[in-house]
């Protein structure tokens, strides 16, 4: 149980951070908000798999390749959508 939450804050961290550093802009938030997008986004890639597979099981929050894409595309979509609703990043002149 231990070494399952200890992956998840890793990989919560390499995803989140990955994820921060491909959307545009500069987010400014701090390794803990970092690990939660992560971990979100490796729940929303494992979803999107799933239904993807057609219902197959994805292993998201692993230190496999597949899992740490998976999450980073997650990450991704999870910031790109807390960045529309919350209006952060607005791209102005």
């Amino acid at each position: 149980m231990l070494w399952t939450i200890l992956i998840a804050i890793v990989v919560g961290l390499i995803a989140g951070f990955l994820a921060r550093a491909i959307v545009p802009g500069n987010d400014k938030m701090g390794i803990l908000p970092t690990i939660v997008l992560g971990i979100v986004g490796s729940l929303v890639g494992g979803l999107l798999w799933s239904l993807i597979s057609g219902g197959g099981t994805a292993q998201f929050m692993s230190f496999s390749f597949g899992g740490i894409i998976g999450s980073v595309i997650g990450a991704i979509i999870v910031l790109v959508i807390y960045n529309a609703i919350t209006g952060r990043k607005k791209v102005g002149r």
